[in-house]
């Protein structure tokens, strides 16, 4: 009867383990829901775009760059290559890998061609995809990169993932002229993870992590992704840690199912913003680098400083399975896919085959190489951010062949207005402009936009901006800054267009500002009435003309500083005044006058195709667009009205706006 009691005991104890077993694995998952399988036979290969920004075409850039998107289109036929760029031989660089590499350059870039990472986030939207990865030009890509992603590819929720990358010195292989096949030797050899042996180290570059989320519904996290500049470090750490606080996505770490091989490059290397035995000789006082390490710090749900991985779930491949493990967890976590269905199983240690817990340990082991690498120095976001660039030399970077740059000047309150009329220029492939910042906030600003952008030390200190408007001490003060300006980068031998931000460009005048010729600076006309000539007394307007950098004109701007200097108006009085003499006694005709002491020719710009603000009553008009257009202005000045928010508000309301300000990118 004892036996019989024990062996009763011991039946129920077996049948309850397994009953309990049974329901473990037929429990629904929970929201985020995941799996695992070995096969994909059964399954669509998903179509994957792969969103790049390569340097410079030439040299063993050049190279690397065309033998890494040679390796991601050999993979599948379902990859594509979308290669942002602005520069003139992207199109036949992109033309040399077939019809699936394409060149995109409708969004926003700095001054010196680097693009905005959230412009080209944004823009990916456009391109239909089931999943969108973001890479470095200059990586590898083997077949496990495509297995990984068809994985992802199927989990139930939405997700991202990241890959850090695997820094190789010497990378001996390359592609057949069919792109399907690698060589080394000439010999044909087939690539895996295991072909580059112990030659690679862990890299903790933030900037050659691929990252990767599928086509979904949910967005990746919540607020605004900031404007970080493309390659200079920070925002994939970024993006990954707002993600996993946002809660939006399941977010998991793929690097030890990813070979992500970048190329070694020790002046890549020393670009990535981290802290790493792994890399040397790291940059420091990089502006690009400061900003995006400011953005970050100032956007955002939590600090990065210190941001560790090691409780976020990794993708590992065991036995010829994928396995979700979190290392912080005394539980293995499976997933398993089985006909349409998901299911989940919880693995007890003790129960663990012994070949896959040493695959996984072995995995792991092999990471935590690199769990010491952190961001730089979390203070960085406290430092002023400062182009290194000289006046001299950004505009030698910027002006065009003619020696010809755009001006414009600015304070805080106008900065928004700054960045429409940027955004507009940039729409027009206007690219030699130049910024003056009238004070440090908006020097600041700039720097963050990518604008070339310098900071004014004549500029009038203690000016409150938001009253800085037609009328007051504070306008007269600001804009005898801009005369002074122009004198000085006349002397420096360029020619200016000067421009203030309320004027909104619809075609580039310069061809026809241009053609004026020698000794002759082309100004906008301030006249309004239609029946009246356009250069009567203090009607020339000194927010819109073009100076040539030539002797005359040197000489005549230095007459109009001086008068401005010692006059208690504006500049704009000073410049009729001098150029065309008190009471306009110096006027030719209708629209000219000369000053006679240089003999410089002033010319009033044809009202039809620069209209100032109060011009044909332009700015009332149902459809401002259309009928300036109609009109065949080139510009439109929004002046004429008092107060900063009113013409704020004229110019928004009209549709002549080029800027989000939420989302800090040009509108489309």
């Amino acid at each position: 009867a004892l036996l019989i009691g024990l062996w009763s005991v011991w039946v129920s104890g077996v049948l309850l383990i397994a009953l309990s077993l049974y329901a473990t694995q037929r429990l629904p998952l929970s929201k985020n829901r995941i799996f695992s399988h070995t096969s994909f036979s059964d399954l669509d290969t998903p179509k994957i775009t792969i969103f790049t920004a390569p340097a410079p075409f030439t040299g063993s850039s050049g190279t690397k760059q065309s033998l890494a998107i040679r390796s991601w289109l050999a993979l599948s036929p379902q990859i594509s290559v979308i290669l942002f760029s602005q520069h003139h031989s992207a199109a036949s660089f992109a033309k040399s890998f077939g019809s699936r590499a394409l060149v995109e350059s409708d969004i926003d870039f700095t001054f010196l061609g680097v693009p905005f990472f959230h412009s080209m986030v944004a823009k990916s939207r456009a391109f239909k995809s089931d999943i969108y990865v973001f890479m470095d030009t200059e990586t590898i890509l083997l077949p496990d990169f495509v297995l990984a992603l068809n994985y992802a590819h199927n989990l139930d929720d939405d997700w991202l993932l990241f890959a850090s990358p695997r820094d190789v010195p010497n990378f001996p292989f390359y592609l057949d002229e069919d792109r399907k096949h690698w060589l080394k030797d000439g010999q044909r050899i087939r690539i895996q993870e295991d072909t580059l042996g112990s030659n690679w180290q862990w890299s903790c570059c933030d900037s050659r992590m691929v990252i990767a989320w599928n086509n979904g519904v949910m967005p990746l996290h919540h607020g605004v992704l900031p404007p970080f500049l493309y390659g200079k470090g920070v925002y994939n750490h970024w993006l990954i840690n707002e993600a996993l606080s946002s809660g939006l996505r399941f977010v998991f770490d793929a690097s030890w199912t990813i070979s992500n091989t970048a190329l070694g490059d020790s002046r890549r290397q020393s670009n990535c913003l981290v802290k790493s035995s792994n890399v040397s000789d790291i940059e420091k006082g990089s502006w690009e680098y400061d900003c995006n390490s400011h953005l970050a710090a100032v956007y955002g749900l939590s600090s990065l400083h210190g941001f560790n991985y090691s409780a976020v779930m990794k993708l590992v491949k065991c036995d010829g399975q994928y396995l979700l493990i979190n290392t912080t967890e005394d539980f293995l976590h499976t997933y398993a896919y089985k006909n349409k269905s998901l299911w989940k199983r919880h693995i007890p240690n003790c129960w663990r085959s012994k070949t896959t817990l040493a695959c996984v340990v072995r995995t792991i082991k092999t990471r935590n190489e690199t769990s010491g690498c952190s961001l730089k120095d979390g203070s960085v976001h406290t430092k002023t951010l400062k182009l290194s660039f000289s006046l001299e030399s950004l505009l030698a970077i910027t002006a065009d062949e003619n020696k010809t740059v755009v001006l414009t000047v600015a304070g805080y309150s106008y900065k928004d207005m700054l960045m429409s009329w940027v955004c507009r220029l940039r729409r027009l492939r206007i690219t030699n402009f130049l910024v003056s910042s009238l004070d440090y906030e908006t020097y600041q600003f700039s720097v963050m936009q990518g604008l070339p952008v310098f900071n004014d030390p004549s500029a009038p200190s203690n000016i409150s901006f938001n009253d800085c408007h037609f009328g007051t001490e504070c306008f007269q003060r600001v804009t005898k800054v801009k005369s002074r300006l122009v004198l000085k980068i006349l002397k420096l031998g360029y020619n200016v267009l000067l421009s203030d931000v309320d004027v909104y460009w619809f075609k580039n005048p310069l061809p026809l500002l241009s053609s004026f010729g020698p000794a002759t600076l082309a100004a906008q006309s301030d006249e309004y009435n239609q029946t009246r000539p356009i250069n009567l007394p203090r009607r020339l307007n000194s927010g819109f003309y073009f100076a040539r950098s030539d002797a005359p004109t040197i000489s005549a701007m230095g007459k109009v500083v001086r008068h401005a200097a010692t006059s208690g108006l504006t500049e704009q009085p000073s410049f009729y005044d001098t150029l065309c003499g008190e009471g306009g006694s110096t006027r030719k005709g209708d629209n000219r006058c000369v000053e006679p002491g240089t003999n410089l020719t002033v010319h009033f710009l044809d009202r039809n195709l620069f209209p100032n603000g109060a011009y044909l009553g332009l700015w009332e008009r149902k459809n401002v667009k259309s009928a300036c257009k109609k009109q065949g202005c080139l510009v439109l000045h929004n002046n004429w009205i008092s107060g900063r928010v009113k013409k704020l508000e004229r110019q928004v309301i009209s549709g002549l706006w080029d800027y989000d300000i939420t989302t800090r990118m040009c509108l489309v």
